[in-house]
C-alpha cells in the first residue's frame, strides 16, 4: 500500500506531495491532478490574470461549478431523506445547509480554510471576511468534480460532509428568523423594541450596523453587508444577552 502511494506521488516535487497528502486528509484520496485543487483554494485577492479577456487563475470559476454541484447533490438527499416533507419543508432545509454562514463553518471544520491562498488584507473586507472559506468549499467541490465525477463528489458531500459534519435533523428546528421571533418576544411582554440602522461606507462596500434597542436599552449590535442579515445576527446577539429560550 505504501508503496503504491510513493509510486502515484513520485512524478511530483516535495511541496506537491504535501499539498497532495492534504487534499487525502480531506478527501480520503490522492488527487489525481493537482491543478484544479490549487486553483481552488486560490483566492481572487492572490491570482494572476491568464487571458487577454482579463480572466484570472482565481477559484471564482469553480466555485461557480462547485455551488450547482453542492444545491443539486444536498436537494437530492433531502428528497429522498424526507419523502412526505413539502417543497417548502426542502427548500428552507436546503438553504440552511448551504447558507454562506454554514459552508464558511464547514470549511474550518475539515481544515480546509488552512489552505486557502489570500492576501490577508482581503480579511479587512467584512463581505469576504463572511464569505472566504465558504466559497473556497463550493470551488473545491469544483475540484472534485472535475477530479472524480459526479459520483465520487456527491459520495464526498454525502458521506464526508453531510453525514459526518452536519447534523440535518437538529438543522430542522434550528430557529432562523431571530428577528420575528425577538419583536414577538417583546409583544408579548409589552416592551417597546427597535432595530436601529447606521450605514457605514467602506470602500466600495456599505456596511449596515444595526443596534437593538430593547425596552430603550442597548442589547445586541451585528455589522453585515446585508442589512437582513445584519438584523437577524443582531436579534440573535440580543437572545443570547439577554439569556432568552427561543422555546419561550
Amino acid at each position: 500500500m505504501l508503496r503504491g502511494l510513493l509510486t502515484h506521488l513520485k512524478p511530483r516535487t516535495s511541496d506537491q506531495r504535501k499539498f497532495a497528502l492534504k487534499i487525502k486528509g480531506i478527501t480520503g484520496y490522492l488527487p489525481s491532478s493537482l491543478k484544479p485543487y490549487e486553483q481552488a483554494l486560490r483566492h481572487h485577492s492572490v491570482s494572476r490574470t491568464i487571458h487577454h479577456t482579463g480572466s484570472k487563475d482565481s477559484n471564482e470559476r469553480l466555485e461557480f461549478l462547485g455551488d450547482a454541484m453542492l444545491n443539486s447533490i444536498v436537494a437530492e438527499f433531502l428528497f429522498k431523506k424526507y419523502p412526505f416533507k413539502d417543497e417548502g419543508f426542502l427548500t428552507q432545509l436546503r438553504s440552511k445547509i448551504v447558507s454562506r454562514e454554514s459552508l464558511n463553518e464547514l470549511a474550518i471544520k475539515i481544515h480546509l480554510n488552512l489552505l486557502v491562498e489570500y492576501d490577508r488584507k482581503a480579511l479587512q473586507n467584512i463581505n469576504l471576511r463572511n464569505s472566504i472559506f465558504g466559497n473556497a468549499l463550493e470551488a473545491f467541490l469544483g475540484a472534485v468534480f472535475l477530479d472524480r465525477g459526479f459520483d465520487g463528489c456527491k459520495k464526498f458531500i454525502v458521506d464526508n460532509l453531510l453525514r459526518f459534519h452536519i447534523d440535518v435533523d437538529k438543522l430542522q428546528t434550528t430557529e432562523s428568523n431571530f428577528k420575528g421571533r425577538l419583536i414577538e418576544y417583546a409583544q408579548k411582554n409589552n416592551k417597546p423594541i427597535e432595530f436601529e440602522v447606521e450605514e457605514i461606507q467602506d470602500g466600495k462596500n456599505k456596511i449596515y450596523q444595526i443596534t437593538v434597542k430593547y425596552a430603550g436599552e442597548v442589547k445586541g449590535k451585528a455589522q453585515h453587508t446585508n442589512k437582513k442579515k445584519a438584523e437577524q445576527m443582531a436579534a440573535q446577539k440580543t437572545f443570547e444577552i439577554m439569556e432568552i429560550s427561543l422555546e419561550g
